[in-house]
């Protein structure tokens, strides 16, 4: 794998198969680290929907040699943030602290991963924290929308499904499913363990190896078809809200497409910020809504772009005009110089600060991975930025924006609003 030299990058593979990288950043007292586990809840089957989330929370309830608040007082005994999360693709597990206990952190990090007990007891706990979790996020119109949006648009395929399971699901999960789940997945083949900050790399390989050569070889590849997409119009009634949540949106290119520079540009040109399109034209010059963007979204094999606004029921109908006039717009005007130089100094300012934390670069290490067989420079990244053309967004919009592509979820206190494939048509 390519390794650019402007940045101090460093990869070695383990004998299980775990692929070791790091980034040394001298400039810093923090060291973070990351367990990326290459897998999510689109690998899942529908009868465990919601497990890898399950899984992501009991680690941290308990190993062989720690309790719970063991963990807990021992991070907080270095100063450290241990953390994880779960998404469609993959779970991870982190903790930042400062260099002087990395050791320390590791030793941590590593028992979670290897040595969980998933106690029945703790099981049953567990299980209501979710199942408050799943209406926590049903309570929130925003979260929803987005969760129907996207259940409508991968209609019938684990890309669709939530992250979080479903109360049926969840209410089933006992430990043999947990520990068949777990003894599946948590392989040396299936898991990048990534670091960046004030460290070395042969220390790490010494480390890491100490820590985590006791995890099992093997991998398990993702056997999830690609999904079809569907324009579905979803309107859901839900009386108590004084909005409209409305998100609108078509397919997009997958994470690796050679496009994804224009597409990220088009992104910030229609909805990305306070001075595109979208913001400016519905909520500074209309006054429509407080809350309006866009944003793509972007998996191993498909993606999309998504348009969310929160707006009366009276002005619905108007934001989705606006929002699909904005769609025809980029398909049949090219974007103006000035513009374009504006988007693309926008979007290179965002990828850079966002590399500015050990954090944020350990994070880029493992999706790198994950995704390329390629680690992108920052000259790189901004060379790529750079050659975006109009032309390029137009192609890519002309491709996108598709009247017939287009899916809706509306969710509010409706009352009568109908909207119809000819709102659509752009």
């Amino acid at each position: 794998m390519d390794v650019p030299q402007e940045r101090n990058l460093c990869r070695t593979v383990l004998p299980n198969g775990l692929v070791l990288l790091t980034e040394r950043m001298e400039h810093l007292r923090s060291v973070s680290m990351g367990v990326w586990i290459k897998t999510g809840s689109r690998d899942e089957r529908p009868e465990v929907n919601g497990i890898s989330h399950f899984v992501e929370h009991m680690v941290f309830k308990g190993t062989t040699s720690r309790t719970a608040q063991r963990i807990a007082r021992e991070v907080d005994a270095i100063g450290g943030n241990l953390d994880a999360f779960t998404s469609k693709e993959t779970v991870c597990f982190s903790v930042k602290v400062l260099d002087e206990h990395v050791d320390k952190a590791l030793d941590v990090l590593s028992d979670l991963v290897l040595h969980p007990v998933f106690a029945s007891a703790d099981i049953l706990r567990e299980r209501d924290v979710i199942l408050e979790e799943i209406k926590m996020d049903e309570d929130n119109p925003d979260t929803l929308v987005h969760e129907t949006f996207v259940q409508n648009l991968w209609k019938n395929h684990p890309l669709g499904r939530p992250i979080l399971g479903t109360r049926e699901t969840v209410s089933q999960f006992d430990q043999p499913a947990l520990l068949e789940y777990y003894r599946g997945r948590f392989l040396g083949g299936n898991v990048v363990f990534s670091a960046a900050g004030n460290l070395e790399h042969e220390a790490m390989i010494a480390m890491v190896t100490e820590k985590l050569a006791a995890m099992p070889a093997g991998r398990v590849d993702s056997v999830a078809d690609r999904p079809a997409t569907h324009a579905s119009i979803t309107l859901r009634q839900k009386k108590s809200l004084e909005q409209v949540q409305l998100c609108l949106g078509v397919p997009g290119p997958q994470t690796n497409d050679d496009r994804r520079y224009t597409a990220f540009i088009l992104n910030t040109i229609l909805g990305g910020g306070m001075s595109s399109r979208l913001f400016q034209t519905v909520r500074e010059q209309r006054g429509l809504a407080y809350s309006i963007y866009s944003e793509p979204s972007s998996f191993r094999d498909t993606g999309s772009f998504c348009v969310y606004a929160g707006t009366s029921t009276r002005n619905a109908e108007q934001v989705i005009r606006l929002t699909v006039e904005e769609f025809h717009r980029l398909k049949s005007e090219p974007v103006a110089e000035e513009e374009l130089r504006r988007a693309k100094d926008q979007l290179k300012g965002n990828l850079l600060l966002g590399l500015e934390s050990s954090g944020a670069r350990m994070s880029n290490l493992a999706r790198q991975e994950m995704y390329f067989d390629h680690f992108f420079g920052i000259s790189e990244i901004l060379a790529c930025v750079e050659g975006v053309t109009s032309e390029d967004i137009m192609k890519l919009a002309l491709e996108v924006f598709q009247s017939e592509g287009i899916a809706v979820a509306l969710l509010g206190n409706l009352n009568g609003l109908k909207i119809t494939r000819k709102h659509l048509a752009c």
